[in-house]
């Protein structure tokens, strides 16, 4: 997509001075970024109005084997290349605020940016076992949560602990364009002309895909700082 259709992405000075600013949140282990993530991503920025969306790839996510898993630098120049003339910002941003669990990384990203609004988006297969994460009722107090469908995964979510509880929150997505209806919890549930590609998909049609991305000098979309090549270090939801 032509990078004029979106407008250019702000500055991190423009993001911390001008009006505050609405940003979808995607975590994930981009192991490696695809057409998906890009997708969705786009999406729900339209639906909920934000001005952009920020990746957090994850140091490493226990829910998932450390096996096939790809080292930080190259995950992340994977998303880079995904987000290339979109209003998608790349960011490690865990790794250099040194947290953990979800939580702590939306507390500090919140204390860090206190001139944005967040809305953390997540697929439906990760809203099925949000009740496995760290003080999940939390991260829902924390800021509004954008679930969008997944195929495969719609009954499982629906019927998930975390549902349950999160049922009696649900909002419609426009009631967060506007700025006095923004509050959490919140749950919006997204549904869209589903995308069938994933990381797996990928990763089982060339395996050694890491190795054809340069990991040199890239810096990151938020903090503005290079990334240093590192293997893989644990984390946790």
């Amino acid at each position: 997509m032509a990078g004029a259709r979106h407008g250019p992405v702000a500055t991190l000075s423009e993001v911390t001075h001008l009006r505050r600013r609405r940003i979808g949140l995607l975590g994930g282990s981009f192991n490696p970024a695809h057409g998906g993530h890009r997708s969705i991503s786009l999406f729900a920025r339209r639906a909920l109005g934000l001005d952009e969306v920020w990746w957090l790839v994850s140091p490493g996510n226990p829910l998932k084997p450390r096996r096939g898993m790809a080292p930080l630098s190259a995950r992340f120049a994977s998303a880079q290349r995904l987000a290339r003339r979109a209003p998608i910002r790349v960011t490690a941003i865990e790794r250099d605020l040194g947290t953990r669990f979800t939580i702590d990384t939306l507390r500090a990203i919140k204390h860090r940016f206190p001139k944005c609004e967040f809305v953390w988006l997540m697929g439906a297969d990760n809203l099925a076992q949000l009740d496995q994460w760290k003080d999940w009722r939390a991260i829902a107090r924390a800021m509004p949560i954008a679930a969008i469908a997944r195929p495969g995964y719609d009954g499982t979510a629906v019927a998930s602990p975390a549902m349950a509880w999160l049922g009696r929150y649900r909002t419609l997505a426009a009631s967060l364009r506007q700025p006095e209806m923004w509050s959490a919890p919140a749950l919006v549930l997204l549904r869209f002309v589903p995308d069938r590609r994933s990381a797996t998909q990928l990763r089982r049609s060339d395996p050694d895909w890491a190795s054809h991305l340069s990991a040199r000098h890239q810096r990151d979309g938020v903090t503005r700082r290079l990334l240093e090549p590192e293997t893989l270090s644990g984390a946790s939801h």
